[in-house]
């Protein structure tokens, strides 16, 4: 059967014969909307190599200005695929009749699937990975744009997920007013929710035959347990999460009180506060949150950025340039690879066990003839995905790794 979402949600995809079949959870549901894809589950498509032939990938991006319309983005895909189809035209000398026709049929089936089963809302981009004789058809909808491309290799082309992968995802934002409380997630580009905690506060005309300043001091009472109950329900979502960040929004003068009952983790793991009005909804509430989780990710990147500049210094666990990280990469030795967005260059890739270099020549590990390999970037994805790692990609606000040719890493050993 193909790689296809089951009832627990995840989605099978063969693996090679000795490791037999691998589950995968990813957000692959035809009829579903956009999702996130996890470090996890790139690691195990990165896993994956066509036994038979190679494997289609075709990522679409879905900007409104250039596809509109259904008929724009059939014409779209058309010529995405054709880009594809030159590619089985290059490569049919080096496959079996029943090879090609697999990949002719991976061709029609992505066709018929964006024709017919394809849903475009919510949905900023489209990742999808066939391979007719390993049993593989798995779309993947994104919340968030990807360059147009089409690929055919033994491998899953990979390297413009790396962009996408957990992209704000996992950040908590919170409104908190003297009567609303509502805790959102951050997941798929949009927020879902977590917690309400709106408190029924009586209004002035509920006063009956109490005094004005009695009245007033118990709706603060009120409203001062409401806030500690939104206080308590925040800490236990950043207590059930792991490296969690949180927005609060809300009015200015709910602020000091709220600020003085958040927890220690809490406060720990707050960004920032945004003004919001007490009737927002969740899409503006995003809206007025992004500019702080933005901020927050250009300082990870740097903070990233300099553990790097101080390691390699001192020639301690980084590697620098693409000779330096393409050998780290293949030795298992890289724990994040670091990607100046845009960069790439040409490479060489060892058929027999995967290893990269940019130079042609042998394989330093069993002699096999290197071949080229039009995308180096996405070796280095391959490599360092497969050996457990992950990758930051580098955003144009920051070239320190410029010099380099745009590739560095922090290393394990």
């Amino acid at each position: 059967m193909s790689a296809v979402l089951n009832d627990s949600g995840r989605i099978d995809v063969p693996g090679d014969v000795s490791r037999g079949r691998r589950r995968i959870r990813c957000n692959g549901d035809t009829g579903g909307v956009a999702g996130s894809i996890t470090w996890e589950q790139l690691r195990e498509l990165a896993a994956f190599r066509a036994r038979h032939g190679c494997a289609v990938s075709i990522y679409v991006g879905l900007d409104p200005s250039i596809v509109p319309t259904a008929g724009d983005l059939a014409s779209h895909t058309r010529s995405l695929l054709a880009r594809a189809e030159r590619q089985l035209d290059e490569q049919r000398a080096m496959l079996t009749h029943e090879e090609w026709k697999a990949l002719t049929l991976d061709l029609e089936r992505i066709e018929r699937w964006f024709g017919s089963e394809f849903s475009r809302e919510g949905v900023r981009g489209v990742a999808v990975f066939s391979a007719e004789l390993d049993d593989l058809f798995l779309p993947l909808l994104l919340p968030w744009p990807v360059d147009d491309d089409a690929r055919m290799a033994k491998q899953l082309y990979l390297a413009p997920l790396v962009r996408v992968v957990g992209r704000g995802d996992g950040a908590l934002v919170a409104y908190v007013g003297r009567e609303r409380g509502d805790v959102y997630r951050l997941s798929g580009g949009q927020l879902s929710p977590l917690v309400d905690e709106t408190a029924d506060v009586p209004g002035r005309h509920d006063q009956g035959g109490w005094s004005q300043a009695r009245y007033e001091r118990h709706i603060e009472t009120i409203v001062d347990r409401h806030l500690r109950e939104v206080a308590d329900a925040l800490d236990r979502c950043v207590r059930g999460m792991r490296d969690v960040r949180v927005v609060l929004a809300g009015p200015e003068e709910t602020r000091a009180n709220f600020e003085d009952m958040l927890s220690s983790e809490v406060r720990a793991a707050l960004v920032g506060w945004v003004a919001a009005e007490a009737h927002v909804d969740a899409p503006r509430l995003l809206d007025s949150a992004r500019p702080l989780l933005d901020e927050w990710r250009a300082g990870k990147e740097e903070e990233l950025l300099a553990r790097w500049r101080e390691e390699a210094a001192r020639n301690g666990r980084a590697a620098t340039g693409w000779e330096e990280t393409l050998e780290a990469a293949s030795d298992g030795r890289v724990e994040l690879l670091l990607v100046q967005e845009g960069a790439d260059r040409p490479a060489y890739v060892c058929p027999a066990c995967g290893r990269a270099q940019i130079m042609e020549g042998s394989c330093p590990l069993d002699g096999t003839t290197l071949q080229p390999a039009d995308t180096g970037l996405e070796l280095a994805v391959h490599q360092t995905l497969t050996h457990g790692g992950t990758v930051e990609v580098i955003g144009e606000e920051h070239r320190d790794l410029e010099p380099v040719g745009g590739l560095g890493a922090l290393l394990r050993f």
